[in-house]
């Protein structure tokens, strides 16, 4: 029987041999990924304990790890560990919130409003500079010691840094993104929702990202003055009582959780903005 030019022969189904490399592929770049960050902290912990153990520095001043897993467990049978890490990670979700959505809002008007750039830029401009650490006292004054202050100085943190990330994100994006879609009948509104939000999406997302990082920084700025719980207050009572082998602890804790959260933020700003690397 004659077979026409256009016939092909149908496709040869995978085996089961070609599909465990490609699985293997997938899983070896986290493996990978999981035995570096191990080994960097097998690295640095063996030089702590050997730092440590040489009795270069006293044990109050440089505790061990075994000193330092001791006094873990300390802050975790008297149960001050997690309950201070909950009311710090209230704090500091409540600050970014707070922050994050103000500067966007405002990095989206000044980005692409004459009017508004105008009027915020110069004034935003002058606070960047300003550490947050530097408006504990007057929080204070204007809040209280109370939850007020350390928002304030949380969302104050991250204002700035989503801000100044979107308003560089929507001031930049290429002209000729807007020259096409007007040449393509799009209205003002469209343009705005459909072309420049998305093309300034890698900075607002990486602004954001920073953002949670800046949160946990000035969290423990603001915990330290007016604070009767949460991990900055444990630290300043840490250092009173000269514990260094507790505030070891809980920065170590703070480290591991922070770090925790931007692998999660990443995660998803590379799912957000897939087109870019995040």
């Amino acid at each position: 029987m004659a077979v026409s030019g256009d016939a092909r022969p149908a496709p040869r189904p995978r085996t089961r041999g070609a599909v465990y490399p490609a699985l293997f592929r997938h899983a070896r770049a986290p493996a990978l990924a999981l035995g570096r960050v191990l080994l960097s902290l097998g690295i640095v912990g063996a030089v702590w304990a050997a730092v440590s153990a040489s009795g270069v520095f006293p044990d109050i001043i440089f505790p061990s790890p075994g000193s330092v897993w001791d006094a873990a467990r300390e802050l975790y049978d008297d149960r001050l560990l997690l309950p201070d890490l909950g009311i710090s990670m209230g704090r500091a979700a409540t600050g970014f919130a707070l922050g994050a959505g103000l500067g966007v809002g405002v990095g989206l008007l000044t980005g692409r409003t004459r009017v508004f750039r105008a009027l915020f830029n110069p004034f935003l401009t002058l606070l960047r500079p300003i550490p947050a650490i530097a408006l504990v006292p007057v929080a204070i004054v204007w809040f209280g010691i109370g939850e007020g202050s350390k928002y304030f100085v949380i969302a104050y943190t991250v204002f700035l840094t989503v801000w100044f990330n979107t308003h560089n994100g929507m001031q930049y994006v290429p002209e000729v993104y807007i020259r096409a879609s007007r040449s393509l009948g799009a209205s003002r509104t469209r343009e705005f929702c459909a072309v420049v939000v998305p093309a300034a999406a890698p900075h607002i997302v990486a602004g954001i990202r920073l953002g949670v990082a800046l949160a946990f920084l000035s969290l423990v700025a603001a915990e330290l003055t007016g604070a009767s719980s949460g991990l900055g207050y444990r630290l300043q009572e840490a250092r009173q009582y000269i514990r260094t082998d507790r505030m070891f602890a809980i920065l170590i804790e703070l480290g591991l959780v922070g770090a925790l959260i931007d692998l999660v933020v990443g995660a998803v700003a590379r799912r957000i903005v897939h087109w870019e690397g995040v």
